[in-house]
């Protein structure tokens, strides 16, 4: 399972990097073109499609790292019961809405079919539209490969350092 997460993390990471790299170079190339007078027609439409790509695909290695915003301070604090409650219903409702986003995505393509980008008229629209459930499975992925070591965490005994501690 290491060997898949570590690979996976290569590869988001690497793909992530380079879309990042591109949006950069297409950016500063396009300001140092409308700064001499002219100006990309296609800029307007690809920038944000890239954006959009960095975003999702950077969520999903977030998510492999778990390092999206979350209660575990305040969960861990929660009775044991309670706690592993919370746990399941968290992972839960994160996992179904990346699962419903993945399927709202694939449904897309039906009403998208066929269409292509208005200024780069040999790029289809469902192209630039597949990110939407390429990657909500990937951030599922990342989810579900992280959640044993997550749980064990949770269980761990607990390592939280008071804030009011460094305080005093």
């Amino acid at each position: 399972m290491q060997v898949f997460v570590r690979g996976l993390r290569l590869a988001l990471e690497v793909f992530g990097g380079l879309l990042l790299v591109l949006l950069t170079a297409l950016v500063t190339a396009a300001a140092a073109i409308r700064y001499f007078g002219a100006g990309l027609s296609w800029y307007d439409e690809v920038a944000p499609i890239l954006l959009a790509w960095v975003t999702y695909f950077g969520a999903a290695l977030v998510a492999l790292q778990r390092g999206h915003l979350g209660f575990d301070n305040v969960v861990r604090r929660l009775p044991p019961s309670w706690r592993m409650a919370a746990f399941v219903t968290a992972e839960t409702l994160t996992i179904t809405f990346f699962l419903a986003l993945a399927w709202g995505g694939v449904r897309l393509f039906s009403v998208i079919s066929g269409e292509r980008l208005m200024s780069v008229d040999w790029f289809p629209s469902a192209v630039a539209q597949s990110v939407i459930p390429i990657a909500s499975v990937l951030f599922v992925v990342a989810e579900l490969v992280t959640l044993p070591a997550a749980w064990k965490k949770l269980n761990s005994p607990s390592d939280l350092v008071e804030t009011a501690d460094h305080l005093t």
